[in-house]
């Protein structure tokens, strides 16, 4: 007997696509790059998996698809995912939480490390040929203020924990567990408090209608003139222009940004120029095996789904996460 067919929404030369032929006999794969692609085999479908970066294509596909009982996206973040028509369907949503925090957390540890050492420094002195002696910061000893304490934030407290580190932390949860790796959890409303505390600011949060903008001009002014922000949430939970401001007149001692309201971030942004800044394409979590590993969690969810037990990373489609 067939077992379910699975839409698959993506680029068919997506070589991490070949790890579907992993999953347990009698599962079904259509594979296309966009709806019209898939609409034909819509109408028997059970599950969808969705793995481009166009969601608009993911809503028109729904259309069509009237017995799909769960949709997985091979991506964490999902404000671009929740349109209406993916909120409104019945199908249960599950996401890619977890694939990518170790990396996100050990991109956190090194651009502490890259400010605390004055690693451009260091090259810049290489480069000149220059035998620059000068002094270094401790990590030990030093306080981390974690906002978004959920996957990716315990994977940063994990990381900064090896270094001596204190951990402040916030999350959007009211209820808070005691967790071993943090030394205190910080009430919603208590933000600018965290901020003014820590040495070093990591951002974790997804971006939702409550957390847009939501570190803006007094976060940024409460923060210590020696403290740095590192962005590995959404570009939008960020106040840019504050955040510019903060940095160009030195009120804070830099930043390390992955993620932009605006990406690819224009040619010719102040942040390219600035030597406070350390800048990545979005690009933090793209280890050798990211993709693979991504499409393994989907086939995880995948046996679960088949045998009617609970899914990994079921997302409330209302609160956006």
């Amino acid at each position: 007997m067939d077992g379910p067919l699975v839409l698959v929404l993506g680029d068919p030369s997506d070589l991490s696509l070949r790890l579907l032929g992993e999953a347990e006999a009698g599962v079904r794969f259509q594979v296309g790059k966009d709806a019209s692609a898939l609409k034909e085999f819509a109408q028997d479908a059970e599950a969808i998996f969705c793995s481009t970066t166009e969601p608009a294509h993911l809503a028109l596909l729904l259309r069509y698809a009237g017995k799909v009982r769960w949709i997985h996206t091979r991506w964490a973040g999902l404000e671009n995912a929740l349109l209406p028509e993916i909120v409104e369907s019945p199908a249960v949503l599950t996401n890619a939480k977890g694939v990518y925090s170790a990396a996100l957390g050990e991109y956190v540890l090194a651009s502490i490390l890259f400010f605390a050492k004055d690693l451009r420094r260091m090259v810049a002195s290489q480069e000149r040929g220059l035998w620059d002696v000068f002094d270094v910061d401790m990590v030990q000893g030093s306080t981390l203020g974690v906002v978004g304490y959920g996957d990716i934030g315990r994977a940063i407290a994990l990381r900064a924990r090896t270094f001596g580190m204190r951990i402040l932390a916030l999350r959007r949860s009211e209820s808070m567990e005691p967790d071993a790796l943090v030394d205190e959890f910080v009430p919603r409303g208590d933000l600018v408090s965290l901020m003014a505390r820590s040495d070093y600011v990591a951002v974790a949060l997804p971006l939702t209608r409550e957390t847009m903008g939501l570190l803006d001009r007094r976060c940024f002014d409460a923060m210590k003139r020696t403290a740095v922000l590192v962005n590995v949430g959404r570009g939008a939970v960020l106040d840019e222009g504050a955040l510019l401001s903060a940095l160009e007149a030195r009120r804070i001692r830099g930043a390390a940004l992955d993620v932009f309201q605006t990406e690819p971030l224009p040619a010719g942004h102040p942040f390219y120029r600035l030597k406070n800044v350390l800048l990545s394409a979005h690009c933090a979590d793209h280890t050798g095996s990211w993709r693979d590993d991504a499409v393994r969690l989907f086939l995880e969810n995948l046996k679960l789904f088949r045998s009617g037990l609970p899914l990994k990373n079921v997302v409330d489609k209302r609160r956006g996460y």
